[in-house]
């Protein structure tokens, strides 16, 4: 069971590291006005990174605010994509 829990927290890890880069490529992106582009690392982070961090949180029964985090910085990353 131990190494259960050491293999989540490091994909936990894992995940965060990618979202983040996810997030750098973004902003970047949004600064370029390359929004199409901008677009689809929106929605990778949305529909498929911060899916799988939900799972490994709620099987590990941690309590993390960095979901909640990311998804309050796509949210606002995306309105940008409006204007």
């Amino acid at each position: 069971m131990v190494k259960r829990i050491k293999r989540l927290e490091k994909g936990i890890d894992s995940l965060k590291k990618e979202i983040e880069e996810h997030f750098s490529k973004l902003e970047k992106d949004i600064q370029e006005g390359r929004i199409e582009r901008g677009r689809y690392h929106a929605k990778e982070i949305d529909k498929s990174l911060l899916q799988a961090l939900e799972i490994k949180i709620e099987i590990l029964g941690a309590e993390d605010d960095s979901l909640k985090n990311f998804r309050e910085r796509l949210n606002n990353l995306k309105k940008k994509f409006d204007r």
